[in-house]
């Protein structure tokens, strides 16, 4: 999977990361495409996938989903762990 399918959430409007996977799901190359998020955009990657399966792209599924935890370094040079989502749709 190439770097052009992954739709990466953070603080933007929800519908700005729709348009955006809407716009990779209609590429006549592009079957899947991965949405990743950490932290607190994790609810927001959620309501991404299913505003696109359930109002604008029907014929796409949850293919898979996983989590994780991300060891981040703050500017203070602490680290501190984050959780990940990457939640996958396809045809």
């Amino acid at each position: 999977m190439s770097d052009e399918n992954i739709v990466f959430v953070g603080s933007k409007p929800v519908m700005n990361y729709v348009l955006a996977v809407v716009t990779q799901l209609n590429k006549k190359e592009t079957d899947n495409v991965v949405i990743k998020a950490r932290g607190r955009a994790i609810s927001r990657a959620v309501d991404v996938a299913e505003i696109v399966r359930n109002k604008f792209v029907v014929d796409v599924n949850v293919q898979k989903i996983s989590t994780s935890t991300e060891t981040i370094t703050r500017d203070d040079n602490s680290s501190a762990n984050v959780s990940a989502i990457e939640i996958t749709l396809a045809r």
